[in-house]
């Protein structure tokens, strides 16, 4: 059975090429642990000397550590023959590779340079691992094309993890986030837990599921909305917005209506690296985003003329305008915002968009320059909507100029 392929999820396809570093982060439920845990063992496999250390912080109990899924996986591939699982270590039969548990706050830095032969290791629930240990972790595994490997639910930004791989991401490293939408084997015991935080408690439905920071509560601009699944009726009056992408941020298409002082938000186009000549194939993921006006980021107003002369003749460009932003957010703030489940991106970005801080982390009222495409393509679809209502408020009876006069 030197030839075992165990399933890899679309996530972890990056994993699979060769680095000093692999890290993958993110909720509950991707099946992150799962997919280091079956690596190790077709490695362990096609070479019985190949060695892993399994590393957390605190190591109180076997019983919670990646060993149980180890185990778990060797019965379900039926391998059986290749493996000796004892009490504290996995054994590969026939060879000397072997599988070590080990808690990093027990060791020094004498003391785990007994580790340094080892071709991997895997550091689960990363979050809790402290810079000291870390540090310590990382020249020991010194073996010629050995691996660090770590996964994680994140916690804080502060965190030794989080700051290694995510602030100051190393040249040989390959990072993916991954959540319970990733995962094609997500379990229906775990969906109906998700389901449960995802109605009840949206912080706790963010952090523990969607892989956002803890305590952040107090900082995100948004907290006026929940996910559902809906229908839009047949008389629907769709709004669209369009937020164009600069190389490493995202091009993206929503498309949202607006009942009353509910916003509901039902399909998403969201990619980074689309090409002009790619623009309107690509943003025609949104259904009848061709035939309805939409509304795109007045900065690009080449791109905006491009896309009219090729099959989009009904978009138009924002007005903008002095103090348009924080209009635009209070509009989407003053509603109750209803997401569709499928459009992810959406969800994302209503967690994560949050006001500034200062350097004593007091919350400023200003907002961050990150996290906010879905949102800016909100704000541009619902721009219209926003100023005629300003002005009816206002007591004056708003005429829009001819260019986008016919918006509404």
């Amino acid at each position: 059975m030197t030839d075992l392929v165990i399933p890899t999820p679309a996530w972890a396809k990056p994993l699979l090429e060769p680095s000093r570093y692999k890290a993958a982060f993110g909720g509950r439920g991707g099946g992150k642990s799962e997919f280091f845990v079956g690596e190790i063992l077709e490695r362990m496999v096609r070479d019985p000397h190949y060695s892993v250390l399994c590393a957390r912080e605190i190591q109180n109990s076997l019983a919670h550590s990646v060993k149980r899924t180890l185990e778990i996986q060797i019965q379900r591939y039926g391998l059986g023959a290749y493996f000796e699982v004892q009490r504290t270590q996995i054994l590969r039969r026939g060879g000397s590779g072997i599988v070590t548990f080990v808690g990093l706050q027990d060791h020094t830095a004498d003391s785990i340079k007994s580790y340094a032969n080892y071709d991997v290791a895997f550091v689960e629930e990363a979050q809790a691992v402290s810079a000291r240990s870390w540090n310590m972790l990382r020249p020991t595994i010194r073996k010629p094309r050995s691996e660090i490997w770590a996964a994680w639910n994140p916690r804080n930004a502060n965190d030794a993890v989080d700051a290694f791989f995510r602030v100051d991401k190393p040249d040989d490293a390959i990072v993916v986030e991954v959540n319970y939408g990733d995962n094609p084997w997500f379990p229906d015991e775990l969906r109906r837990e998700m389901e449960v935080d995802r109605k009840r408690d949206t912080d706790v439905y963010l952090h523990v599921w969607c892989g956002h920071y803890e305590g952040r509560s107090s900082r995100r601009v948004f907290r006026n909305w929940r996910v559902e699944e809906f229908e839009a009726p047949s008389s629907t009056h769709f709004r669209y917005g369009i937020d164009f992408g600069y190389s490493v941020d995202p091009t993206v298409g929503v498309r949202c209506y607006v009942d009353g002082r509910k916003l509901y938000v039902d399909h998403e186009a969201h990619a980074v690296g689309v090409e002009i000549r790619d623009l309107g194939d690509f943003l025609r993921q949104v259904p009848d985003i061709e035939s309805w006006p939409s509304v795109a980021d007045s900065a690009r107003p080449e791109t905006i003329s491009d896309l009219r002369r090729h099959g989009m003749p009904k978009i138009m460009a924002s007005v903008k305008g002095p103090r348009s932003v924080e209009e635009g957010i209070a509009f989407l703030q003053s509603h109750d915002i209803v997401v569709h489940p499928r459009c992810r991106h959406t969800i994302d970005e209503l967690g994560k968009y949050s006001y500034n801080v200062d350097e004593n982390d007091r919350v400023l009222p200003t907002f961050a320059d990150k996290h906010n495409h879905v949102i800016d393509a909100l704000r541009y679809a619902c721009e219209g909507l926003r100023r005629v209502r300003a002005q009816t408020q206002a007591g004056r009876t708003f005429e829009p100029p001819p260019t986008i006069a016919n918006r509404w």
